[in-house]
């Protein structure tokens, strides 16, 4: 009977309960968003998004992604074609249909997964092993080894996993489940019978993550022993790199070092084992390198990994005659260029993910904070307003006086053919935004992230209704409540000072300090309403004087919201680069549009100085400043009205 009730909650949408997590996540399609930024967002998702990627993936001239596995299933002939990790792609569109299917029940959306998922299922191995390129290569009479070492196998295989539990909690279905555990089988086989070495096929571990989620489903603890064990043996191959995290045992660890996206995955996983096991040298380490990387290395708009090409943190490797190259860099502390930056989307994505395991794990809101700081800035930058097309990379500064090309120069791609990682990874976050607005526990309901909406479970049901995060007035309206007294923690941001709180109209005497829950317990009735109020003022933020490229600059928040400047909103002649912010200056919220999308804009006066005639050095010029009229907007809506310059941080006008 235990076991049938299991099945039916994991059908439902509900994922098992950690035992070592503070905080408990809600179950697939308990949040719906009514009205705001959150349903504009996640409408995008649903009528663009999903739609251009699906037809982009199974266009077999453009992305070919579909097509292997077409292939790889004997339904067609032909080479495998394109990158090695774009299975997972495909993976990540569907676990972002399965989040979206769980609140729209689309039956479309059903009948599409349905056919990819036996397309993928005829592509796997009697053993378990699933890969296109090899399985490909092996119908086309190539002898291939099983693994393929650093080829982002494993990374596919994580992606497979998570995906079919979010689409079995999503749909009740087994389908792609029972794919995905034939391949974790066949990971178990593979590691018992290899050395430590089969560690460095670990690249960009999405399988830790998978793997702790595939033992949530199926509760077999196989899967969760081999992510226990990948964590262990990774310090114990012979020749390892900070690009890949592994020159160093992980409990040896307590920086950010190597491949920002690399990294992010990796810390993720490992949360997720400390949420199953309780293990607290693991979270010492996470602890730690959280505090390395949100004090010295963290972009204000959450971005992570600062270099395209980096070096290890320490300057040495193993051998210390030699420095290692590492791509796509976390870097050195306080070392965060704008212009150069790299910040890829999935990075700041795998930001987010180990964020919110690290909150489920603590329950400590400054978890949040840092989610909301990527999600709305870093994540959301990386698609277009109308959602079909996307950002590899997200700088902090553009300009097209900049005197040489970047590797990823460019403005948004619908298709970015040497690497399409991102924009599916877009898909499936925006698609389960709803399952971080709040958790659960034995102490009650959390708010986690704000947004109109109507959360209905088992034991509540809320309407919030709020213009979050133009307006910081949030009203949540108790439509159903258990019976007994029962707390609602409300998350005050760490941005935020002053907040209020009324319960009914009155003040309830909850404590609402920044960074914190503010917690109010009662026997709640339907029509209860509880009111938050978050003054939102814009504010200028100066980094740590050691942040070299910032010294002297600021940058405009309001909220959670960081802002920029961009050019077509200067007048003709003028440049980004010639733009102070006053220190007594005060910008003022008026709202804007770009497309179909809205939002506030911040105006203002500020200084318009001279930026010389080009020269390497000159002499300072002594003509006056002028005042002129400026508007920033959100980061994340810059690039969206064609090729722009653009720039977050602006030099400070001192009054």
């Amino acid at each position: 009977m235990k076991k049938l009730l299991f099945l039916l909650l994991l059908g439902s949408g509900v994922r098992a309960q950690s035992p070592h997590a503070t905080l408990e996540g809600l179950g697939l399609g308990d949040v719906h968003w009514t009205q705001g930024f959150w349903a504009e967002r996640f409408a995008v998702c649903r009528d663009s998004m999903l739609p251009h990627l699906w037809r982009i993936y199974t266009d077999k001239k453009i992305s070919h992604a579909f097509e292997n596995f077409r292939i790889a299933a004997g339904l067609d002939t032909g080479s495998h074609v394109g990158p090695p990790f774009q299975d997972g792609d495909f993976y990540k569109l569907l676990e972002g249909m399965s989040a979206m299917y769980a609140v729209t029940h689309d039956r479309r959306l059903d009948s599409l997964m349905d056919l990819a998922i036996a397309v993928i299922a005829k592509g796997q191995r009697p053993d378990g092993y699933i890969h296109t390129p090899v399985v490909i290569g092996e119908r086309n009479g190539k002898l291939a080894a099983d693994e393929e070492k650093i080829n982002f196998e494993k990374y596919n295989i994580g992606h497979l996993m998570t995906a079919a539990c979010v689409h079995y909690r999503a749909t009740g279905k087994k389908t792609l489940l029972d794919v995905a555990i034939r391949a974790a089988n066949y990971l178990m086989g593979v590691y018992q019978r290899s050395s430590p070495q089969s560690a460095r096929d670990a690249i960009c571990p999405s399988h830790y993550m998978g793997l702790v989620e595939l033992y949530r489903a199926t509760k077999n603890p196989a899967y969760l022993q081999l992510a226990k064990n990948l964590i262990d043996i990774r310090g114990t191959v012979n020749i390892g790199t900070d690009d890949n995290q592994d020159r160093l045992p992980f409990r040896s660890q307590t920086v950010a070092m190597g491949h920002a996206v690399r990294a992010n995955y990796l810390y993720a996983g490992v949360a997720d084992v400390v949420a199953e096991t309780g293990n607290d040298s693991l979270w010492h380490c996470l602890d730690a390198i959280w505090n390395d990387v949100t004090e010295r290395k963290l972009y204000i708009t959450g971005g992570c990994g600062a270099l395209y090409d980096g070096v290890s943190p320490d300057g040495v490797s193993y051998n210390p005659v030699a420095i290692q190259e590492v791509h796509q860099a976390y870097g050195r502390d306080y070392q965060l260029p704008n212009a150069t930056a790299h910040n890829e989307t999935c990075a700041n994505i795998g930001n987010m993910l180990w964020n919110w395991r690290m909150l489920e794990v603590s329950g400590d809101s400054r978890y949040a904070d840092v989610l909301e700081q990527s999600l709305y800035n870093s994540v959301l930058s990386g698609v277009s307003l109308d959602g079909d097309r996307y950002f590899y990379t997200n700088p902090l500064r553009a300009s097209k006086d900049f005197p040489y090309a970047l590797r990823w120069s460019g403005g948004r791609e619908e298709y970015i053919s040497l690497s399409n990682c991102c924009p599916p990874n877009l898909a499936r976050t925006l698609a389960e935004v709803g399952d971080y607005a709040y958790s659960v526990n034995s102490r009650g309901l959390f708010v986690n992230l704000y947004g109109g909406n109507i959360l209905s479970t088992k034991d509540w049901e809320i309407e919030e209704k709020t213009d979050y995060p133009w307006d910081g007035k949030v009203l949540l309206i108790v439509k159903r409540a258990p019976v007994t007294a029962n707390g609602v923690f409300l998350r005050i941001p760490g941005w935020c000072s002053g907040a209020r709180i009324l319960l009914n109209g009155k003040p309830d005497g909850a404590t609402a300090a920044a960074g914190k829950y503010a917690g109010l317990s009662h026997v709640w009735k339907a029509g209860d309403v509880i009111e938050l109020d978050m003054p939102m003022t814009a504010v200028m933020i100066a980094a740590n004087p050691l942040v070299e490229e910032t010294k002297g600059q600021v940058a405009v928040r309001r909220g959670p919201i960081v802002y920029c400047l961009e050019s077509p909103d200067l007048g003709a002649g003028q440049s980004i680069l010639e733009v102070a912010i006053p220190s007594k200056g005060q910008l003022k919220p008026v709202p804007m549009r770009i497309g179909n999308s809205r939002f506030m804009a911040l105006e203002g006066v500020a200084k318009s100085l001279p930026v010389g005639n080009g020269k390497l050095y000159q002499e300072v010029s002594v003509a006056p400043a002028k005042d002129i009229r400026v508007k920033l907007i959100p980061y994340y809506a810059w690039a969206n009205r064609g090729a722009t310059d653009m720039t977050v941080w602006m030099d400070l006008w001192r009054e």
